[in-house]
């Protein structure tokens, strides 16, 4: 049955205090550093560095090390054009890192939209749901709605990573992704997770051109509205590239400077590829701020 259109049932709820991610209350007091760990061998970013097990936890101990507050572990491209990978080669890639990596006792996440790799995480102890499709997949609600405490974050995408950049439109596109995101806060809250529980993400560069997110992160202090974290992504994307040929390793100024932007408009969370750096900028601009 499609989702029926309806207004938030309690718009200009007060911002998010905590997130409950799995065995972790995260406070939102301060900004929280995502790291990034790809499992891939075809990340726009740094796609095969870290594929093998060794060199992913190695990464993730040094991701801690520069203050990563959670770890997100990833096993399959979402970049443009990215080829679809199945949820056995993706569990193939992710369940040994992720068995060593509950024992380290810091917040896990695990980005999917494959229902089985979630429950299959969910049950291995992983934290949290990191679902670019915010949990429509059949069956992907139920496993995470079984789940006790395990925390998600729900992303607005328009399309699929393999054609989602193809001229995309909105009419408004901060109204689309601020209605799309409230109305699956609402169907989670109805499957009864709780909203500390609950975490939304804009999809910078998921469906949206240059401008597209550009009104999205002047924008951003709206999502605050719905009364749970807000999660940002845009760590080293092409929509911050002066020019069409600047690689995404160059990125990383303009990385922070995208990252501070995001905080001053009320982001909690940002998942970055450079936690030492943006770590570093940002808790100069909470400190000067304050």
């Amino acid at each position: 049955m499609a989702e029926r259109t309806s207004k938030l049932d309690a718009p200009g709820l007060p911002p998010a205090r905590v997130w409950q991610a799995g065995r972790f209350a995260l406070e939102l007091r301060r900004t929280l550093l995502m790291g990034i760990v790809n499992l891939t061998p075809d990340s726009f970013s740094d796609g095969g560095r870290h594929a093998g097990p060794d060199a992913a936890l190695a990464h993730a101990r040094r991701l801690l090390d520069e203050g990563a507050d959670l770890l997100d572990l990833g096993a399959e491209s979402t970049r443009p054009g990215a080829v679809p990978v199945d949820d056995d080669e993706e569990w193939r890639r992710l369940q040994p890192v992720l068995r060593e990596l509950v024992s380290w006792q810091v917040p896990l996440s695990v980005d999917t939209y494959h229902p089985r790799t979630m429950r299959a995480a969910l049950e291995l102890g992983v934290d949290v749901i990191n679902d670019i499709r915010a949990l429509r997949a059949p069956g992907a609600l139920e496993a995470l709605a079984h789940s006790p405490a395990a925390g998600a974050c729900l992303m607005h995408m328009q399309g699929e990573p393999s054609t989602m950049q193809q001229a995309p439109h909105y009419d408004d596109v901060t109204a689309e992704v601020l209605d799309f995101l409230g109305r699956r806060v609402r169907v989670l809250r109805e499957a009864g997770v709780a909203l500390e529980r609950l975490c939304v993400d804009p999809g910078f560069g998921f469906g949206k051109t240059r401008e597209h997110n550009l009104r999205l992160a002047r924008d951003l202090p709206r999502l605050r509205e719905l009364g749970c974290a807000v999660l940002v992504g845009v760590s080293r994307k092409s929509m911050l590239a002066a020019t069409s040929s600047q690689a995404p390793h160059e990125r990383v100024a303009a990385s922070l400077g995208a990252a501070l932007a995001c905080v001053a408009a009320g982001a909690h969370v940002v998942r970055v590829h450079d936690v030492a750096a943006t770590r570093d900028a940002v808790r100069t601009f909470e400190a000067m701020r304050a």
